[in-house]
């Protein structure tokens, strides 16, 4: 990886953390480049250099957790200020906002973005962004992203794009004209389900320097060790994505001619222009999964019964988790919202791990009771 670097001090292969909380100087007037690890820290400014490598972006920030990403990035826009998102994101996102970003006068109003002879007319002379998920969690709708961007940039907007779901190992926004990336590293950046983090890239200068300003000012930037651990797990992506995606295809081809599975949600199983745009943006599919069972019964019961999957929230581990978006993930959203994004209570999502592909298929079968 372009971004990895070596310690330089004693040619440590693991870069190493720098558990301290201040930096003593030189002399008055003078710094090793750290002060305060609030700001910045060796440790995070090496997972930073990591992820906007692997991104293409100028730079990166990382944060906290996935939702301190899209917060800090927020800070961006005022009141008065309009965001036009897509109807189909994670449950926190619409929670901030809806409930947060709506009560510090920014509008923030949710739309079908799947369509582009749709998309001018939602634009007014206030909107600055646009903000998307492709894959949509939990639908896995696909969005066009270079043709979104051309359309905000030429109304005066930014496009921000949550990769979260593909990585840039499937997925880099940024080529295809986003302005900033936002990963939840807690999922399969980091990939072992043990630590929360998040971050933003871009490719302007002048928007990561005020990232920088208010993840500085805010306090929320990711701690050393935290830092160190994404990092950690970021060497076994490739192989991580590769392994987990193969279980999942093999997994949605089987949910797909099941008898007690009504619909499937899965990369690989689209067809026609959203295929179409799938293969001209990604090199991969991913490993998650949506699907629709035939009854609100049934999906307690598997909910239930899964033993290798585990009945738990997040995403993105090695280990494989089955959640239930109405009671979990998405339990903030109106009805109505619900409805428009196509979440029900038949309606589960599968994080594929790297498992064996015999024993999860094994799992849902028992699960489902046949």
């Amino acid at each position: 990886m372009q971004g990895e670097k070596k310690d330089d001090l004693y040619g440590s292969i693991s870069y190493p953390v720098f558990q301290t909380a201040t930096f003593a100087h030189p002399a008055v007037g003078r710094s090793t480049g750290f002060d305060y690890t609030r700001t910045q820290n060796p440790t995070r400014a090496h997972l930073e250099r990591l992820i906007a490598s692997l991104e293409g972006g100028v730079g990166a920030v990382a944060f906290s957790s996935g939702m301190a990403a899209i917060d800090t990035v927020c800070e961006l826009f005022k009141t008065g200020d309009r965001i036009i998102a897509d109807i189909d994101l994670y449950g926190g996102s619409f929670r901030l906002f809806e409930n947060v970003l709506k009560k510090d006068g920014i509008d923030v109003s949710f739309d079908d973005l799947s369509s582009k002879e749709s998309i001018d007319s939602l634009f007014t002379p206030k909107t600055r962004a646009v903000y998307i998920e492709t894959p949509t969690n939990p639908m896995m709708r696909i969005l066009d992203i270079s043709g979104l961007s051309k359309i905000a940039h030429s109304h005066g907007a930014i496009l921000i794009v949550d990769n979260t779901f593909l990585t840039p190992y499937f997925q880099n926004p940024l080529s295809l004209g986003a302005d900033i990336v936002i990963h939840s590293g807690t999922k399969f950046l980091g990939g072992h389900n043990d630590t929360l983090c998040g971050a933003a890239v871009t490719s302007d200068p002048g928007i990561l320097e005020r990232l920088r300003y208010f993840q500085n000012t805010k306090g929320n930037g990711i701690s050393p060790f935290d830092a160190w651990l994404i990092a950690r797990g970021i060497k076994t992506l490739p192989l991580r994505m590769e392994k987990a995606s193969e279980n999942a295809a093999a997994i949605a081809s089987f949910l797909s001619s099941h008898e007690l599975v009504s619909e499937v949600f899965y990369p690989e199983l689209l067809t026609g222009e959203r295929r179409e745009i799938l293969d001209r943006q990604a090199r991969g599919h991913g490993s998650m999964i949506t699907v629709n069972v035939i009854s609100h019964e049934i999906a307690i019961r598997v909910l239930e019964k899964v033993r290798v999957f585990s009945f738990a929230e997040s995403l993105g581990g090695v280990e494989s988790l089955i959640t239930y978006p109405v009671t979990q993930t998405h339990k903030d959203m109106p009805a109505e919202a619900l409805e428009r994004s196509g979440i029900t209570d038949r309606t589960l999502r599968l994080s594929v791990g790297i498992e064996s592909e015999a024993d999860l298929i094994a799992d849902l079968k028992q699960a489902f009771g046949r």
